[in-house]
């Protein structure tokens, strides 16, 4: 509860937060709860908040805020319990522990931060490539999503949640830049849990964060990751599409 509770305030996309996940899991934070805080980061983060707020007020900022923390919690909790941490690359776990003993603790700032540029060095040097390949992918498809044909496929229907959720996954961006895509979509049409179920799977299963996760994850994990985090998103949307929430969408786009 408390790394969920953390992402929603922390303004992290979901390849910034993975640097901050390698971090967790060396200075021995469990896996479970340092995914929760993954997943809660880029997805319910006060950007988000904010813009949801400002489009359709107050009643759909709050209920997407309680189901998208419920996802990350419950999320962590179920991975948590698979114990998975052999599923973790190895040179993660290799990593110098960030704790220290009481003879090192007059340790002088200096050398402090000499170990901290260090540990990023290291980090860095393992990691980039896979950051570059995850942001040429995103980079690669953002702007062109075309909203008016996908609008056509995010109606109620009970196929529509999944759809999207798929369709969203090959697509990257952030809270801040997918808000105008959900605002076009709604504009001609489309259910708003279906929506949302898309701009979910755009920020928290995205193909670039894949792509930067394998280098810490191994694939095993990262399909449970998918099935676990997939499978709360498609429960947003369906909860979404059947409360009685579309004149309030209807009133917020008419008002902008």
């Amino acid at each position: 509860m408390l790394a969920g509770t953390l992402g929603i305030v922390t303004p992290f996309c979901s390849c910034s937060a993975v640097p901050l996940f390698i971090g967790f899991v060396t200075t021995g934070v469990p896996l479970g709860v340092t995914l929760s805080f993954l997943i809660s980061a880029p997805m319910v983060n006060e950007i988000a908040l904010v813009l949801l707020y400002g489009l359709f007020g107050w009643k759909v900022a709050a209920i997407y805020l309680i189901t998208g923390l419920v996802i990350a919690i419950v999320s962590g909790w179920v991975i948590g319990r698979l114990r998975m941490e052999q599923q973790v690359e190895a040179w993660v776990y290799e990593m110098p522990q960030g704790m220290i003993s009481r003879e090192e603790e007059k340790i002088s700032g200096a050398v402090r931060i000499r170990y901290g540029l260090d540990a990023v060095r290291e980090i860095v040097g393992k990691v980039w490539p896979y950051v570059v390949a995850g942001i040429a992918v995103g980079a690669g498809i953002h702007g062109y999503v075309p909203a008016g044909a996908l609008a056509g496929l995010m109606g109620k229907q009970w196929w529509a949640v999944p759809v999207s959720v798929l369709l969203g996954i090959p697509m990257y961006s952030n809270a801040a830049g997918i808000i105008p895509v959900v605002q076009a979509l709604l504009g001609q049409g489309a259910a708003l849990g279906t929506v949302l179920a898309f701009m979910m799977s755009v920020i928290a299963l995205s193909l670039p964060e894949f792509i930067i996760l394998r280098k810490v994850l191994k694939p095993r994990m990262i399909a449970v990751f998918i099935g676990v985090v997939g499978i709360g998103i498609m429960t947003v949307g369906y909860l979404f599409n059947a409360l009685p929430l579309q004149k309030i969408v209807e009133m917020g786009l008419g008002h902008i």
